[in-house]
């Protein structure tokens, strides 16, 4: 009987930390921070949907989208945001790895199961409406991490913090504006604070 790879790599991603040049408080994986995002990018699902009142988006498939976010990282790892971003020619050229290790993990299912997950992992290009979402949750979970990090008095996350929440600011969609004016907050609170 044919084995197939995909679900046990896709199940490493608890070994590829985040944030590898900063000391952390709290060491932070991929897996983790992927379920972040699919928490934050289903709520602006939402909240573009009901508050904003744009053209429909399913916050499933948005939550779906940020779960695989990031699986090509099981085979490239995390390349930290200052390096990957560092110029327009390394930027390109980590998209181009990013890619083939999609087609790798790709490559570890059947074909009728592979056709299902092709979609998903290259959504940016497949059904580009959702990719602004993911970005955006995917910021506002770093921003998240930083806050949660310097809340617990590690200076290492302030510049961090600063960058991301400029980055944020910045981001035009109302969605991300009204998760900044309405939850964020909280997630400086201690349990006690919140209610």
């Amino acid at each position: 009987m044919e084995q197939f790879d995909f679900y046990a790599y896709i199940g490493r991603m608890k070994y590829i930390l985040r944030w590898g040049l900063m000391r952390n408080t709290v060491p932070e994986n991929i897996k983790e921070h992927s379920l972040d995002v699919a928490v934050i990018a289903h709520a602006l699902a939402i909240i573009h949907n009901r508050l904003c009142g744009y053209e429909e988006l399913s916050p499933d498939r948005a939550c779906v989208y940020a779960v695989f976010h990031d699986a090509s990282e099981i085979i490239t790892g995390d390349l930290p945001t200052p390096v990957k971003y560092y110029n327009p020619v390394i930027k390109e050229n980590y998209g181009a790895i990013e890619d083939v290790a999609k087609d790798k993990l790709l490559s570890m299912l059947p074909g009728d199961m592979a056709d299902v997950y092709r979609p998903i992992l290259f959504y940016e290009n497949e059904d580009p409406a959702y990719y602004p979402i993911v970005k955006a949750a995917d910021r506002l979970s770093a921003y998240i991490k930083c806050v949660e990090e310097v809340k617990a008095g590690n200076r290492e996350f302030v510049k961090a913090m600063e960058a991301t929440k400029a980055s944020i600011d910045e981001n035009e969609l109302p969605e991300v504006r009204y998760f900044m004016d309405h939850y964020m907050e909280a997630y400086a609170k201690t349990l006690d604070e919140m209610n």
